[in-house]
């Protein structure tokens, strides 16, 4: 009912401009320059901003692994102390082969603990520094690069 009272809807039509012939850039004006320079920076920024999300990603998956790694390393070294007690005590009681089997295993979980350990730290040393630097060195790169643009510009 309502679009009987409002009228039909109207949709606006694209309206096409005509393509900009590319000028040598000393016969631009100050406003189309103006016009070009920001909207190559928002391009540049926006750019830059991807690159840094997707590296920031990049290593908080690593320091998560890491971290992960670490936790399991840990709750197989709390095994690992547990067996060793419960070989000490049997070593103490008995002298069988089941104190033998029991350091065995104690051995065995110690060790997977070293390696989850050191898997971890290698994963962790991945993600640091957390900043993403491929982003900041491009960032360094494009603002020395417009700051020799300018100094050639305002040389001619």
């Amino acid at each position: 009912m309502a679009d009987v009272l409002n009228g039909p809807a109207v949709t606006p039509i694209p309206t096409q401009t005509a393509p900009v012939t590319a000028r040598p850039l000393s016969e631009q004006s100050t406003g189309e320059l103006v016009q070009r320079a920001s909207e190559q920076i928002s391009k540049l920024v926006r750019d830059e901003l991807t690159l840094a999300k997707a590296e920031l990603a990049e290593k908080g998956k690593h320091a998560g692994i890491g971290a992960g790694l670490f936790g399991g390393a840990g709750v197989l070294a709390g095994y690992g102390v547990g067996a060793l007690i419960a070989t000490l005590v049997i070593v103490l009681d008995l002298f069988l082969d089941l104190w033998l089997a029991a350091l065995i295993v104690t051995v065995v979980l110690f060790l997977v603990a070293g390696v989850l350990a050191l898997l971890g730290k290698k994963q962790v040393s991945r993600a640091v520094p957390p900043e993403p630097s491929a982003a900041i060195q491009g960032i360094k790169a494009d603002v020395d690069e417009v700051k020799h643009a300018v100094k050639e510009r305002s040389r001619a």
